[in-house]
């Protein structure tokens, strides 16, 4: 990130002005804040960033969103606010900076530690390398159509169901918590037309 010398408020800007998240995600977001369906955002990208593209997107209400990711600090001697006075933080050690899987694992230990407590179906969506380590932590993947992690979640065997938008991952979450279908159908539906080709 050396490469880019301008003040970070003014790299937000630019990303706000030139990025365009998927429209279902509001749909998405609206839907889960009625219903009380948790949504963390899990990133290898930087919190200030993504802060401000969703409440581009959503507006003020996307400040509610928990979202867990690397940091941006001031680069001594210089502040945030100036040129080239910005670096990342890594969330930790590990090579993409963030180990996603590190993330999910608290939140399943908390109910294996407390089986009176309901435990919620674990959702996951993603679309790249980064989030390999997480494919195994949760109880269904969204994995985007036509990249890498469908490959992976095929030959590993970890349970996913193929996405092209937010509105096919707010058609089945809903599908899921309203008892219409279980998890365990969805990824066996997904299995089975992965072994016909359909994916």
């Amino acid at each position: 990130m050396d490469s880019v010398k301008n003040p970070f408020p003014e790299c937000i800007h630019l990303l706000c002005k030139n990025i365009k998240l998927d429209p279902y995600f509001n749909d998405f977001y609206k839907w889960s804040r009625d219903a009380k369906v948790p949504v963390i955002v899990l990133s290898s990208g930087m919190t200030p960033i993504i802060r401000g593209l969703l409440v581009h997107l959503i507006g003020p209400e996307a400040n509610d969103i928990e979202i867990v990711c690397n940091e941006v600090i001031d680069r001594p001697p210089k502040k945030k606010e100036e040129e080239g006075g910005w670096q990342i933080q890594f969330h930790d050690d590990t090579h993409f900076g963030h180990d996603k899987s590190l993330t999910i694992r608290p939140y399943v230990k908390h109910f294996d530690e407390h089986p009176d407590e309901p435990r919620p179906v674990m959702l996951y969506a993603g679309d790249g390398v980064s989030d390999l380590s997480a494919a195994r932590e949760t109880d269904l993947l969204f994995a985007k159509k036509g990249r890498d992690l469908v490959s992976y979640c095929e030959r590993e065997g970890v349970p996913f169901t193929v996405f092209e938008d937010w509105n096919s991952i707010m058609s089945i979450t809903r599908a899921i918590f309203e008892g219409e279908t279980t998890v365990k159908e969805v990824a066996a539906e997904s299995a089975e037309k992965a072994k016909k080709g359909k994916i």
